[in-house]
């Protein structure tokens, strides 16, 4: 059975580093958004683009896995929804599903990412303390059903009727946004 590794974290706590591990460890099809980006688009971090970069890969992914490949996704994925949609998708593909969480304190993924652009500024971006602040607010933490896989999946937001037709949406096809 393939299995999908979900990296679930913000900026800077070590997903990467552990989406690495895991494509070596398991055979793995690794997919980061980020050098997807930065080999696109360079110092720019266009955020219509990433949604549709991280579309176009999971797609790539959820192929490799109908094929019997493993996967990681390594996004973050902040959201619980961004969660449940990949959760199902993987279900829906007869894969196992293994979230990651990977959390620090404020203070060290301030330390790693200065480390990071002064040690390797062409993988990253600039991001300020307020930024930072900012997408932590955001962050939905996963529960602890969902990172061992034994709470079942939320159903979809309303205004959709599937999993697959609020990914479509969350992550477009293209530029141009399709309406629910």
């Amino acid at each position: 059975m393939a299995t999908l590794f979900l990296t679930v974290g913000l900026p800077c706590t070590g997903k990467t580093t552990a989406a690495r591990r895991l494509e070596t460890e398991q055979d793995a099809i690794r997919l980061t958004k980020d050098e997807w980006v930065k080999a696109l688009y360079g110092d720019e971090n266009p955020p219509s683009a990433g949604d549709v970069i991280e579309g176009r890969l999971i797609r790539i992914g959820l192929r490799a896995l109908e094929l019997g490949n493993n996967v990681v996704i390594d996004f973050g994925l902040w959201s619980r929804d961004e969660r449940s949609a990949l959760r199902q998708a993987g279900a829906d593909l007869g894969a196992a599903v293994s979230l990651r969480y990977f959390h620090l304190t404020p203070a060290e993924q301030r330390k790693r990412l200065d480390q990071r652009q002064a040690s390797a500024p062409d993988t990253t971006w600039p991001m300020s303390d307020a930024e930072l602040a900012g997408w932590a607010a955001a962050f939905e933490i996963p529960t602890p059903g969902e990172l061992d896989g034994t709470e079942p999946v939320d159903p979809p937001p309303p205004g959709f009727t599937t999993w697959s037709d609020w990914r479509t949406h969350r992550w477009p096809p293209s530029l141009s946004r399709p309406t629910p």
